[in-house]
């Protein structure tokens, strides 16, 4: 539990933990878990339609586990290049970095290894940090494909 005394150092390691507790979540294919760390009124823009998901919406744990059954096994998602701005005496905290999902899809038995980019915005609620906002996204390529652009990777941001 955080206190007004925390540190931006100590706020940006207990957000740390929440993410990667999140992906042990997401491994463990764990919706209570995953949705555990949203605030009542969070709004996600995520990869998938619709637009944005709202409060409740992105907190009901039946579409996550229906997304869930859609993988063979565990799902694998790790961050890099995280970097966190922290103000712990507002209580508020936005943070950004690339995220690498991993799995097998049931349908079609497909491996998936993509990138996307993800931003988090936090506030603190009852002495824990919690995701406020969240934003996932793939660039896409410009040349009126309008393919998404899943084929890049951050080492060096190029096709793969």
């Amino acid at each position: 539990m955080q206190t007004l005394a925390e540190t931006p150092a100590e706020a940006e390691r207990q957000i740390r933990l929440l993410l990667d507790l999140r992906m042990d979540a997401l491994w463990a294919k764990d919706a209570d878990q995953f949705v555990a760390d949203y605030t009542p009124d969070v709004v996600a823009f995520d990869l998938a339609p619709p637009l944005r998901h709202v409060g409740p919406e992105r907190q009901d744990t039946r579409g996550w586990i229906s997304w869930f059954d859609t993988w063979d096994g565990a799902i694998s998602e790790e961050i890099s290049e995280f970097t966190a701005t922290v103000a712990p005496e507002e209580g508020i905290a936005y943070c950004h970095g690339l995220v690498r999902l991993r799995g097998t899809k049931v349908a079609e038995g497909a491996e998936v290894d993509l990138w996307f980019r993800s931003t988090w915005c936090l506030r603190r609620v009852n002495g824990a940090w919690k995701i406020a906002h969240e934003h996932h996204s793939t660039p896409f390529y410009m040349d009126g494909s309008d393919r998404a652009a899943l084929d890049l990777t951050p080492e060096d941001g190029s096709p793969s």
